[in-house]
């Protein structure tokens, strides 16, 4: 029987200004993501839909989510295959379409990890970001392609 993994978040809006969604342009997108014994995330949607830009929405949410699982299932395969990773950055990029009548999906996003190593051969990077892909719970879980174009840079 597969081992299961249960998770619960509490999603809490904080933006009523007083007159609650009474009218569209009359109340904030912000809210709060509470999960037992973490530090709260304050969150808003995207300023392009009317959200606070200085806050996380949840795209930046579903691309960071995408990338650090990506990382940690990286370094997970690397360390088993005696590579020894000293530094590891991700600039990810994703691409969401707009449809019509306002709904939209991601369609694409694109990893570009660059990892510095002081042990392993850099002739199986592609390989072990291959394995990583294909162990990453959230990419695993998506509908659209998730692409990486990974670099080893010198120490």
């Amino acid at each position: 029987m597969a081992k299961t993994h249960s998770y619960a978040a509490t999603i809490r809006w904080t933006g009523n200004r007083g007159q609650g969604t009474a009218h569209y342009t009359g109340y904030d997108r912000t809210h709060e993501i509470e999960i037992a014994g973490k530090p709260v995330i304050a969150g808003s949607a995207d300023a392009a839909f009317r959200g606070d830009a200085g806050l996380w929405n949840p795209e930046d949410m579903l691309l960071a989510s995408i990338a650090t699982c990506h990382m940690l299932w990286f370094l997970h395969l690397a360390s088993d295959a005696g590579w020894v990773v000293e530094r590891y950055e991700d600039r990810a990029e994703a691409t969401m379409e707009m449809n019509t009548d306002g709904s939209g999906q991601f369609t694409a996003a694109t990893l570009h990890p660059v990892i510095a190593i002081s042990a392993g051969d850099p002739d199986f990077l592609d390989d072990l970001h291959h394995k990583a892909h294909a162990m990453c719970f959230i990419a695993r879980s998506l509908n659209f392609e998730v692409g990486c174009e990974a670099r080893v840079e010198p120490l």
